[in-house]
């Protein structure tokens, strides 16, 4: 899926833990082959290679509920998270290497190929289609979050479970580990004085951003994060860390936030139970921080 997964394991049987450690990167691996944009043969990007066919093609269990999950948040921002903006972010990485914006040629043409609506599920059958022809699926979004929600239930099947996973950056932790109340993460990387480091067990903490990466062109900087509905970069220079239940759930939604902004998401995030988030906003040289807790 385009990044490194790491555990940390705290466990006194060292054949135990590893006998659960290679089994949870075995699950790693068998997602990345269904999940990722990056292999060609993937589940995922054969997929995306039949886009434009009238037929539906059947999906395995793991594709199904990562697509029929986002669809359902892409419902619920109104397209703001969308995994068929494969096309754009592939002209953004581009031009992220080049450091030159898109043409508008391009960026039209890959924008007409993007858009949740063209992405139809058959629920009863678990099958999928693509209806325009050129379409690319990107589940860089939320693929982190279920592979890691994946690890966690093997490890626990293992009794293993004083284990904290890193996917990407996209943090799962379990049990705390021994004589502590949990594992301590430092929320946003301490980019702001006063967001705090704690001590959580039993959830997941994901940080989406634009703070580090991004272009600058004729003055104005652009996110390597897209806005599907403009299909541009964001130009917001913001962060956001998302702490939930499930992987999937903070992966998915720190994505979504981001793009609707730090007044939007806020407000979005606040309808969802068991949430909580930290916005961060740069405005000029202040880097201003926004707490929503529940």
């Amino acid at each position: 899926m385009g990044t490194d997964f790491v555990l940390l394991i705290d466990e006194k049987n060292s054949k135990k833990a590893n006998i659960a450690a290679n089994k949870a990167f075995e699950e790693a691996h068998r997602l990345d082959k269904i999940l990722s944009d990056y292999l060609s043969e993937s589940e995922l990007s054969k997929l995306s290679q039949n886009s434009g066919s009238p037929q539906f093609f059947s999906l395995s269990g793991d594709l199904f509920s990562v697509l029929a999950r986002s669809q359902e948040l892409a419902l619920a921002t109104q397209g703001q998270f969308d995994i068929t903006i494969g096309p754009l972010s592939r002209l953004w990485r581009i031009a992220r290497f080049k450091k030159m914006l898109p043409s508008d040629e391009k960026l039209i043409n890959a924008q007409k190929r993007v858009g949740y609506k063209n992405l139809i599920l058959d629920y009863d059958q678990k099958k999928a289609k693509l209806l325009k022809m050129g379409m690319v699926l990107d589940l860089g979004g939320i693929a982190k979050g279920y592979a890691a929600d994946r690890m966690l239930k093997i490890l626990n099947e293992h009794n293993v479970t004083r284990v904290l996973i890193d996917a990407g950056g996209d943090l799962l932790v379990g049990q705390p580990p021994r004589g502590k109340t949990g594992w301590k993460i430092t929320i946003g990387g301490k980019k702001h004085p006063d967001l705090p480091s704690l001590y959580l067990s039993n959830v997941a903490i994901a940080t989406s951003g634009d703070l580090e990466q991004s272009i600058t062109v004729n003055g104005k900087t652009y996110s390597h994060l897209i806005n599907p509905l403009s299909g541009l970069g964001l130009t917001t220079l913001a962060q956001v860390t998302v702490i939930a239940p499930t992987a999937i759930t903070a992966d998915s939604l720190a994505s979504a936030s981001l793009v609707l902004g730090s007044v939007e998401g806020i407000q979005f995030l606040k309808t969802i139970p068991n949430v909580s988030a930290y916005f961060l906003e740069q405005k000029g040289e202040e880097i201003l921080l926004t707490q929503t807790v529940k």
